[in-house]
């Protein structure tokens, strides 16, 4: 259900807006999106597990709340970050 350490670097390399960032809005969207999909595919088998959902349904919220942040402050970068996470909204 988590990501490996690998994946998560790969993310970071990908979404970073400089070299060594880990903290901003992009990176940490583009790593809920990776744990978000990978706990869709879970649900699929774990019907039952709805300790896992709830985590599920906060990890959405925080998502959402970090995408609106970077909505208020950049519409661009917005609008490019949900194109290349594949994010429908």
């Amino acid at each position: 259900m988590s990501i490996t350490p690998e994946r998560k670097q790969t993310l970071v390399k990908e979404y970073a807006q400089k070299s060594g960032d880990t903290g901003s809005p992009e990176v940490q969207v583009a790593i809920l999106t990776e744990r978000i999909v990978n706990l869709t595919e879970h649900f699929k088998t774990h019907v039952k597990d709805n300790h896992s959902r709830r985590g599920l349904l906060k990890m959405v919220s925080q998502r959402r709340q970090l995408l609106d942040y970077v909505k208020n402050r950049d519409e661009p970068r917005y609008k490019s970050l949900i194109e290349r996470l594949g994010i429908r909204r």
